[in-house]
């Protein structure tokens, strides 16, 4: 890491960075690299990354309950739950997708809910809007937190999208800021009023676009560590010239990272922006403990699929929705992190007690012992006594790996 400036202006002085450096210094942020905050769990973990997506697909377990997993080791997975929705400190919205997020940001998407009423609807559109909302929040006021099905059921009786008229409702109110979605039952949403879950100074306050799009930036900066503008639209789905309007006043520092410049020039540089507080940390040590895991494909470290392949050289598509014909690496597969590298993907499965490795591919015979190590966790984390390996892309590696597994 190297300062280059021009003695003209302190302004001028841009901060250098490697690939090697930048992603190093995006893994310590995300809390994949250095010692874990395991006093704050999964609390502290949320904070952290500022968003965390949910997602219906459940394998070895939701994504959401995978993220804290891939940080803090085998927390309980009701202990997981628990810090998510016990006490009002979270709600659910729409930020990088359908996400957990952290109460104290309840502000911050104050711009998104007033955009959400400029437009006025969202998907549907309800057949008497007034007479609808003003009833679901009549019943929530009169019998506290209900879910969809509570409420009169999600659909008219149609195919999935053809929503009945309370959900088109209570969704609208939720995408408004009148109701408040802070705690999932059975996978199903439960709608409270906002006034009811969101602490009184967090409700009342109403920052201005301006405000909600600087803190977002600069939220999104400290929990990538180093990004372009538009890995910082990414993070929460912000456009692109919206990032560009918050950056100068966000706090984030220019920089310049090698190799991230047009695609097939590995030197080029490419200009980025910075937390200052992850690049002093970084420079007072840039070693730590590398974590070894297995990755949600909807993990923040990797959703952005455009800076996986900037950051780490690695190719990583979710396929749950590609034909089972067209798939390549299977059908929820999850990249293998060791070293700070990804050096592997497998596509899980459960029998039983048994977790099954339906499809294994590693970029080097040397992560051989780092799958072993992942796929032995992951199994005792999910109440597997066992492990079975199916497709191996190199079977050349299976007794080494069996042996290890064995162990």
């Amino acid at each position: 890491m190297s300062t280059a400036s021009e003695p003209s202006t302190a302004e001028s002085s841009t901060t250098e960075l490697s690939n090697d450096e930048a992603r190093r210094i995006a893994l310590r942020a995300q809390g994949l690299l250095g010692a874990p905050d395991r006093r704050g769990g999964v609390r502290a973990m949320l904070r952290r990354l500022g968003s965390v997506q949910l997602d219906t697909i459940s394998v070895l377990a939701r994504s959401h309950e995978l993220i804290p997993y891939a940080r803090l080791g085998a927390v309980g997975r009701e202990a997981v739950e628990a810090a998510y929705w016990s006490g009002n400190r979270s709600f659910e919205y729409w930020s990088h997708a359908a996400c957990v997020l952290p109460v104290e940001e309840w502000p911050l998407f104050a711009f998104r809910r007033r955009a959400f009423e400029r437009r006025g609807h969202r998907w549907h559109r309800m057949e008497d809007a007034e007479r609808s909302c003003a009833e679901i929040v009549a019943r929530l006021r009169a019998e506290g937190p209900l879910t969809t099905k509570e409420l009169g059921g999600a659909k008219k009786g149609g195919e999935w999208w053809d929503w009945s008229e309370s959900k088109i409702a209570v969704e609208w109110l939720l995408d408004t800021g009148v109701v408040v979605c802070a705690e999932r039952r059975g996978w199903r949403r439960v709608y409270t009023l906002a006034e009811q879950a969101v602490p009184a100074e967090l409700l009342a306050a109403e920052p201005d676009d301006e405000a909600c799009l600087r803190q977002l930036v600069l939220q999104s900066g400290r929990a990538l560590g180093v990004a372009t503008e538009k890995d910082l639209a990414d993070y929460h789905r912000l456009k692109v010239e919206q990032v560009a309007a918050a950056l100068p006043a966000s706090g984030l520092v220019p920089v310049e990272v090698a190799g991230w410049g047009r695609p097939g020039s590995a030197a080029e540089p490419a200009r980025a922006w910075a937390d200052p507080a992850a690049l002093a940390a970084f420079e007072a040590q840039p070693r730590g403990r590398h974590r070894t895991t297995l990755l949600s494909p909807f993990d923040s470290l990797i959703w952005d699929r455009a800076r996986t392949e900037r950051v780490f050289g690695f190719t990583h598509r979710l396929e749950a929705y590609t034909p089972k014909h067209k798939r390549v690496h299977g059908y929820f597969t999850m990249p293998l992190l060791s070293g700070g590298q990804l050096v592997g993907r497998v596509d899980p499965a459960r029998e039983g007690s048994t977790l099954v490795a339906r499809q294994v591919s590693l970029t080097t015979p040397k992560a051989v012992p780092a799958l072993a190590e992942s796929l032995r966790e992951a199994a005792e984390w999910v109440g597997c006594s066992s492990v079975r390996v199916e497709q191996l892309h190199d079977e050349a590696l299976r007794p080494a790996l069996e042996k290890l597994l064995a162990a």
